[in-house]
């Protein structure tokens, strides 16, 4: 009778939409497209197009910013927000700024804007020094991985 009560009140609560959502994963919200830090920006805050034109990584400014993918990013310069908005695809770190090490071993790490390599026009991120040394010891084999496994990972 007690067994038969309880459940008829998780049931209950079931329908009511009051059961514990840990209880069905499947219920889950992917990640976001693009990796968003605590600062509420990709890539840390820091300028997509100044890899590619300076050469490093460089901090972008508040009043300079556009939004893809559901992400802010900063730029520097007026000139390198005007880039990026007529090829977002183009400067955008690829896997959204996750580590690129980490996707290809399929899972998400948040890649770190002084980690940094561009490969064939493409910016790629990596967590730390560490994981990035890995990835350098065979970056096409590590990008053809993480391409397989490119976007559903974000599902995990």
């Amino acid at each position: 009778m007690i067994r038969n009560s309880l459940i008829a009140a998780a049931a209950g609560l079931a329908v009511l939409g009051l059961a514990p959502l840990a209880a069905t994963p499947a219920l889950a919200a992917p990640k976001p497209a693009v990796s968003i830090e605590r600062d509420g920006f990709a890539i840390q805050g820091h300028d997509p197009v100044a890899y590619f034109t300076q050469g490093a990584p460089v901090s972008g400014r508040a009043d300079l910013t556009a939004t893809y993918r559901g992400a802010t990013f900063r730029f520097a310069t007026p000139q390198n927000r005007t880039a990026f908005l007529a090829d977002p695809a183009r400067y955008a770190p690829q896997y959204g700024g996750y580590c690129a090490w980490a996707a290809a071993q399929g899972y998400t790490a948040p890649g770190r804007a002084d980690h940094w390599r561009i490969v064939n026009g493409k910016l790629y991120l990596n967590y730390d020094r560490g994981v990035q040394r890995r990835w350098e010891r065979d970056i096409p084999g590590f990008i053809a991985k993480a391409d397989a496994n490119w976007p559903r990972i974000l599902d995990k």
